[in-house]
């Protein structure tokens, strides 16, 4: 009954906040756009957004670190109930990270930059070891790292529309794609996550409802809670290496943008 009730209540949150948005929102055309602009069909948008080198890199960067993160959220209680032996500070652990997730507007204070993103990858690498203290340590270190990770790939994403913008002057209503397709590779990360811990749990032989499990499940849970997420942050980590747009280029495409208009 409480999960019904949660349940409704999230949906409730949910239709709220669509009602508003649709009632409240309204879409406008840019008032500086050229006369000579014209809508770009979405098939056409679609493969030009995925030709677009900055959104290439950013989008396939971010799809590792969310999956990352998947692997984090999905595996936690099984990490605690099974590998660590926190069945009883789970909840705890669980606030945790939701107040350190609050941080999220401290990150509009902080300059983007590789030592931020290495936060992320720092704070999953130990999160195998089983120490109460040292894993509330962790837990809120990911909490501020998940927060980092939601406010840095969407501060991103409008500079890699701006610089789409100028390469192609003539074109409107890319956003649209950009952002639509965005969240699809962000949802797409979910399922990763999802299908990863589903076939290395069930290929180790993980039984549902054992109060103890076998050594090769919490070994399996262990890799999935730390050495696996850590591979891939690293991975995306490596991808933004090659990300084109810098602060000097932002600057300059923002230039462009005004002196087109």
């Amino acid at each position: 009954k409480v999960y019904m009730i949660a349940a409704g209540v999230i949906a409730g949150v949910y239709l709220l906040g669509i009602i508003v948005l649709f009632l409240g929102v309204k879409e406008r055309d840019d008032p500086y756009a050229l006369n000579s602009d014209r809508a770009i069909p979405f098939c056409k948008g679609l493969a030009l957004t995925m030709k677009h080198g900055p959104y290439v890199k950013l989008t396939a960067s971010f799809l590792l670190i969310s999956t990352a993160v998947q692997l984090e959220q999905g595996n936690l209680v099984l990490f605690c109930t099974h590998a660590a032996g926190l069945r009883n500070h789970f909840q705890y652990l669980v606030v945790t990270l939701l107040v350190s997730c609050t941080s999220l507007p401290n990150w509009l204070n902080v300059q983007v930059g590789t030592s931020e993103e290495c936060h992320s990858q720092g704070s999953v690498l130990g999160l195998a070891l089983c120490n109460i203290l040292v894993i509330w340590a962790l837990k809120r270190n990911f909490g501020l790292s998940f927060s980092f990770i939601l406010f840095t790939s969407r501060s991103m994403l409008p500079d890699v529309v701006d610089n789409f913008r100028l390469q192609n002057p003539h074109g409107k209503g890319h956003e649209t794609i950009f952002y639509s397709s965005y969240v699809f590779f962000t949802k797409m990360s979910a399922g990763i996550g999802l299908g990863i811990s589903a076939a290395g749990l069930e290929f180790t032989g993980y039984k549902p409802g054992l109060c103890r499990q076998s050594d090769n499940v919490i070994l399996t849970l262990k890799l999935l809670i730390g050495a696996v997420p850590a591979i891939l942050i690293l991975l995306g980590l490596f991808i933004l290496l090659f990300y084109p747009i810098t602060e000097e280029s932002r600057k300059e495409t923002k230039l462009a943008l005004e002196e087109l208009r």
